[in-house]
């Protein structure tokens, strides 16, 4: 029999605010975390801007004992303070300072993702460890690098921290799918509940905010946007007439989705139902490669989730798209209309959070899914903004593109990613009304 999967938590880190409630009042604000880097410019990038998290070693250590702390990568701090509040959000006991005395929660898991985690340790420990090694004289062996090396830089570190620190006895696994990692770790979160292997499950995604992350993309043409250096905050069009390539950042996402037995059992407050999900890919074909997603295989993707849901486009309060401030974007929404078969004056609203804190990559899904939910609950839609002048492939649905917030009350709210190498992931989230 098919579960009914509520959320119960949310944990966020991002650009422009760390924490829920920082984060709802940025994103109601149209509040940018978008900044310039001196140390872009001297490593003579052309894209000089991109969105980090407002943290500090004080913020950390008021949360994580100071000894894991040191062992931990960027991105599995991210990870780990945005499943932290999660859990506390969902109305677990967490103590993250003394989480060995916990016990292990049997019933509940997490799929987190991560697109290129690590790039920190390996810029920062291990090339110069392995540099210095390469001058001795052969035979003496490679100078110790000490044991945290391969932990921090495995993918999968971002899930077994979180599964240490809430004590997590289901299954702790990371997934990693280019742009869509947040939204497809969701999904499989969803599915695994569904399948009856777990009551509850956290998801999302992480990334970290080191160069060595955005340099392969500064290095491929048109793909970061490198005219906005002196006026970073305007970097990110999502559907702007001045997209010029997306602005790259990190953080991190986490939801906590469980059965509605679950929540109940626990008295948890539900914030919302996920009501369906999806991924697929174009097999990079009919348009797809590496870069680009086969459109047949997007409206593939959208149609299956609301067909799975029973209800019709009409009924869509609102598109958090993957909306990214490059090329795809008309192509995006020219799928968005096929997939609908809504005429644009009855186009549902279509925001881009990416408009405020840029694109982070395998984070981008967990923190827009999170956007999402939040908006859902506390009945508002965040603006898309630098898009006052619309891009003019787009110019039919202008309408629909809220250019201030308002309050709203929102029905149904779906979500979509789309990744290189042509894969593609879809969410459905729908307004608890206590039923």
């Amino acid at each position: 029999m098919r579960k009914r999967v509520v959320v119960t938590g949310l944990g966020a880190v991002a650009p422009n605010g760390v924490g829920v409630q920082a984060y709802r009042e940025a994103l109601k604000a149209g509040k940018s975390g978008i900044s310039w880097h001196e140390e872009l410019r001297d490593l003579n990038f052309a894209c000089q801007i991109g969105g980090v998290p407002p943290i500090d070693e004080d913020y950390i250590l008021g949360i994580l004992p100071e000894a894991d702390y040191h062992k931990m990568s960027e991105a599995m701090i991210y990870a780990v303070l945005a499943a932290v509040e999660c859990a506390k959000n969902s109305g677990a006991t967490v103590d993250p300072k003394n989480y060995q005395t916990s016990p292990v929660d049997w019933n509940t898991g997490a799929i987190m993702g991560c697109g290129i985690g690590g790039m920190d340790t390996v810029f920062q420990e291990l090339t110069p460890v392995m540099a210095e090694a390469k001058k001795q004289e052969p035979g003496r062996g490679t100078i110790p690098m000490g044991a945290d090396i391969v932990p921090k830089v495995m993918n999968s570190s971002v899930s077994v921290a979180i599964g240490r620190f809430l004590g997590l006895g289901g299954q702790t696994s990371s997934n990693s799918s280019a742009c869509n990692t947040g939204t497809e770790a969701i999904f499989e979160a969803w599915k695994h509940i569904q399948m009856g292997f777990a009551d509850s499950m956290y998801a999302g995604g992480a990334e970290g905010t080191h160069y060595g992350i955005w340099a392969g993309f500064d290095a491929m043409r048109d793909v970061l946007c490198s005219r906005f250096n002196e006026s970073p905050e305007k970097g990110s069009q999502p559907m702007g007439a001045g997209a010029c390539g997306f602005v790259p950042s990190g953080g991190a996402g986490v939801l906590r989705l469980e059965t509605i037995d679950s929540a109940q059992k626990r008295g948890a407050k539900i914030i919302c139902e996920l009501v369906s999900a999806f991924c697929n890919s174009g097999g990079q074909r009919d348009g797809g490669t590496m870069t680009f997603p086969n459109p047949d295989g997007v409206v593939r993707c959208i149609r299956r989730v609301i067909e799975d849901s029973g209800i019709e486009p009409s009924q869509i309060s609102l598109i958090n798209g993957h909306l990214t401030s490059t090329g795809a974007d008309p192509r995006e929404i020219a799928s968005w209309l096929k997939a609908l078969e809504l005429p644009p004056e009855k186009f549902p609203r279509i925001q881009s959070t990416k408009s405020m804190i840029g694109h982070s990559l395998g984070a981008a899904g967990a923190l827009e899914c999170v956007a999402a939910v939040d908006e859902i609950a506390n009945g508002y839609v965040h603006p898309s903004i630098n898009c006052d002048e619309v891009h003019p492939q787009i110019a039919k649905i202008a309408n629909s593109i809220p250019r201030q917030a308002r309050q709203a009350q929102l029905d149904y709210v779906i979500k979509a990613s789309f990744g290189f190498g042509d894969v593609n992931g879809c969410l459905l989230f729908k307004r608890w009304d206590g039923k």
